[in-house]
């Protein structure tokens, strides 16, 4: 464990990093939590709908509203570097740290770090990815006074620890879309969810299965409720849904990364992603259902118009462009997207041309997993 931060205080810190999935409105405190353990000045949590332009969860602690409203005027260098970070950052799980990845020169020269961070005594940012999909992006960063010293390699080990945890936090929270559950009828607004979410004990038994994880156990798709027991039909996904679910019961702050993003389809379809939430660390969690241990939210198979509208986002696809690949997604082929859409089968090859050379792909079977399949939060071992 990390210098100076007990093993109370870090299961502690935890449980209330898994509670803000339910309850979003706990980030601040929890963001407070995660600083001091860091010794840091300042938390910042984003989770972007790069779609509509507009946060789903942006939480600040440390920050006074005026440096906001500063911050504010340099967006577009903070997403400049942003963008670049996110193509040349080998792993999601290494952070960015303004003292170790950044030059003298580029600091002196950045007006993001003299006018904004510099006034306010501030020295190094360590900030981590979260996830990166076509249409979300998550990040959190932390930064640190000159009387705390740039980031040491204390800071580095524990936020290895940490950052799991937020990530599959932030990660559930994206399934859900950032909603927070009403307690009060818990079952209606489960049912309301277009995920799958499945409560289960220890050894797997399903004790609820929202409406839309019933649709997927009665497909007999990627799950199955064998003899009443959650499965994932893949070999390699039900040995990491058992163990996730053998862990959230026993230690929830020694899951890991095990059950963060279980990819419930294998290597070669459409990614259909499972992530499992421990329920046993606080009262907040348990008023799911008392004997339930693990929540486990799958995602929803990808909607075809949304999957294209997704993609159009995110690669600058004109309205025509968007139509035929909505068409392709659905199933058809070239031909019949044409006839669908009352154009010439020319036009309709000029369309799809167009959008290989805008997505960069090259054949029509990685256009339909590019435009149907979610990026699993993490680059590197999951």
């Amino acid at each position: 464990m990390a210098d100076a931060v007990s093993p109370h205080e870090y299961s502690t810190l935890i449980g209330a990093i898994y509670d803000c999935v339910l309850d979003p409105s706990r980030w601040e405190q929890t963001l407070v939590g995660i600083k001091d353990a860091l010794r840091c000045q300042n938390a910042v949590l984003s989770l972007i709908d790069l779609r509509h332009d507009r946060f789903l969860i942006n939480r600040t602690v440390g920050v006074e509203p005026h440096w906001l409203e500063e911050q504010a005027k340099h967006v577009p260098e903070i997403n400049a570097k942003l963008a670049r970070n996110l193509a040349s950052w080998p792993s999601f799980d290494e952070p960015h740290i303004i003292s170790r990845h950044i030059s003298q020169a580029d600091i002196e020269s950045s007006p993001y770090f003299q006018d904004c961070l510099k006034p306010q005594g501030l020295v190094d940012v360590m900030m981590y990815f979260l996830l990166h999909t076509s249409v979300r992006l998550g990040a959190i960063g932390m930064a640190r006074h000159e009387r705390q010293g740039i980031i040491t390699e204390r800071e580095i080990e524990l936020g290895a620890l940490l950052l799991p945890h937020i990530r599959r936090a932030v990660t559930i929270s994206n399934v859900l879309d950032a909603r927070t559950i009403e307690r009060a009828r818990m079952a209606d607004a489960l049912d309301a969810l277009r995920c799958g979410v499945v409560l289960t004990n220890a050894r797997g038994t399903i004790l609820h299965a929202n409406d839309a994880a019933e649709r997927m156990l009665r497909d007999a798709g990627p799950i199955q409720g064998s003899d009443g027991v959650l499965q994932a039909s893949d070999r390699s996904a039900a040995k990491e849904l058992r163990d996730a679910i053998s862990l959230a019961a026993r230690d929830e702050a020694g899951i890991g990364k095990t059950g963060l993003a279980i990819n419930l389809t294998g290597p070669d379809g459409p990614p259909v992603l499972a992530h499992v939430l421990p329920l046993t660390g606080s009262d907040l969690r348990t008023r799911l259902k008392p004997a339930a241990v693990a929540a486990v939210f799958i995602s929803a198979p990808a909607n075809e118009q949304d999957g294209a509208d997704a993609t159009a986002a995110a690669f600058g696809l004109t309205p025509a462009e968007t139509r035929v690949l909505a068409s392709l997604l659905v199933g058809r082929t070239l031909a019949e997207t044409a006839v669908a859409l009352g154009i010439a089968a020319s036009t309709a090859n000029t369309h799809l041309d167009n959008i290989f050379a805008k997505t960069g792909v090259s054949r029509q079977a990685d256009l339909m997993r590019l435009g149907t399949g979610l990026t699993p939060p993490t680059r590197s071992r999951i």
